[in-house]
């Protein structure tokens, strides 16, 4: 007999909408959320009927979101994604331009965090409208802190991209960069709004949230936090969206209790998966008094109180989306629209990214190993641009020698006939030429490192 879960979540406001598999459509949700009801319902097949999840805290708040939305429905919103200058020169000059900021500016700096592989990176590109931040499958695709910005009207919304977070042994063992330790740390510091990612299509870690997760927020309880549960779309069992909320957020939404009843629990349902209890809040809890104290300021006591905790009571919204849907990250940057506050940009609003034009090139050249290279081969390669210049049509030339460390590296890289090298490059000049708008043509070598 399958599991329902009704929830009636935070009284007075607290709102969740759903719809079976599937993206979500922000006009069914709206009704949803207006009403303040909670949607479950048992159809000829069993599970849930889900609609985009958003819980909502704040009727104020939901009608400026509904707002925002009609706006954009009427026409009266339409902006063109910034793009990336190809020349580092225009880059730079374009960083240090005075912002053409409006009378009534709004900013919001936007902080995203989680384990590896959670999507940041993915729901950073979304909200960009360009691909500027490298993906991949493969854990730490992201190195170093990143900024985007996206700039709506009056609003500027700074998205800080973080790798993902790590502990000192975890570091060294797998000779990762310092920047992997030190960024999200750093960056978190700079934020508005933190927004924390979780994978739900993990089952064995999505029942808890990282211990260095819960290290970061209990370090900076002053800035406000949501939680956003990704990949919901691989999750079959959309009723465990619900259990997986109430973990996260220890029963606590905006400092209510949420009340998620089990109506009818089968005998299987009342067991744990012994993976899931058996894993620790850190894989290396066995020593990690030293890793902990390294980049915290917590004492010993509120650090073995956060190794016992699954979750955060005091993130003031939930969403339930997949970051590859346009639909579903649009309604979390009306959110973060309506969340901003008035205050001067930084940015002028042609900006994009901070990144100079040949690290974005490197780094999608990266995501394209990571993609096609077995384990450990992309990281211990190095990049170096060999030319960077315009072609005689208008285009970009662009070539870049790969360093391996491994002649069977080397070997990998280029392929049978050369067909995988070539594959990278074109994959990488396709994407390179939607950030640049021109066209790009890259050529990739690669060499033994001595």
């Amino acid at each position: 007999m399958a599991l329902r879960v009704c929830g009636r979540l935070l009284r007075g406001g607290a709102v969740l909408s759903r719809r079976l598999v599937g993206s979500a459509r922000l006009e069914n949700a709206s009704h949803l959320l207006a009403t303040g009801s909670a949607a479950c319902s048992r159809g000829g097949r069993p599970g849930f009927i889900f609609t985009p999840a958003c819980f909502i805290t704040s009727e104020a708040f939901l009608s400026g979101l509904m707002k925002g939305k009609a706006a954009e429905t009427d026409g009266s919103i339409h902006h063109h994604p910034a793009s990336v200058p190809p020349d580092s020169s225009e880059q730079v000059s374009l960083l240090l331009r005075h912002p053409d900021q409006p009378p009534d500016s709004k900013v919001l700096r936007v902080a995203i965090i989680g384990a590896p592989n959670a999507g940041k990176s993915t729901l950073s590109n979304q909200l960009l409208g360009r691909k500027v931040f490298a993906v991949s499958k493969k854990v730490h695709t992201t190195r170093s802190r990143a900024l985007g910005v996206l700039t709506e009207t009056d609003t500027q919304i700074i998205l800080l991209d973080t790798p993902g977070l790590t502990t000192p042994s975890k570091a060294k063992r797998h000779q990762l960069e310092k920047s992997l330790l030190v960024d999200p740390w750093t960056t978190v510091k700079e934020a508005d709004l933190m927004v924390v990612m979780v994978d739900v299509s993990d089952r064995w870690m999505c029942s808890r949230l990282e211990f260095e997760v819960l290290k970061c927020l209990a370090q900076h309880p002053h800035i406000p936090a949501i939680l956003v549960l990704n990949k919901v779309d691989l999750v079959k069992a959309k009723d465990r969206l619900l259990d997986i909320t109430a973990q996260l957020t220890c029963g606590v939404v905006n400092g209510r209790r949420m009340r998620v009843r089990p109506v009818i629990k089968p005998p299987w349902a009342q067991k744990t998966p012994e993976r899931a209890s058996e894993i620790p809040a850190d894989e290396d809890a066995a020593a990690p008094e030293d890793d902990a104290e390294l980049n915290s300021v917590l004492s010993k006591e509120k650090l073995k109180e956060l190794r016992s905790q699954q979750g955060w009571p005091h993130f003031k919204d939930v969403f339930m989306l997949s970051s590859v849907d346009r639909e579903d990250v649009e309604t979390l940057k009306s959110y973060f629209l309506v969340a901003a506050k008035p205050g001067s940009w930084q940015y002028h609003s042609e900006v994009l990214t901070d990144q100079s034009p040949e690290e974005v090139c490197t780094n999608i050249i990266r995501e394209k190993l990571l993609e096609y290279l077995p384990q450990e081969v992309p990281y211990s390669m190095t990049q170096s641009i060999e030319l960077w210049q315009d072609g005689e049509n208008g285009e970009l030339d662009i070539s870049v020698k790969l360093y391996t460390k491994k002649e069977t590296h080397m070997r990998m890289v280029i392929g049978t006939a050369g067909q995988m090298v070539a594959r990278i490059a074109r994959e990488a000049a396709e994407d390179l030429s939607r950030v640049y708008l021109r066209e790009v043509r890259l050529k990739i070598s690669a060499k033994l490192k001595n």
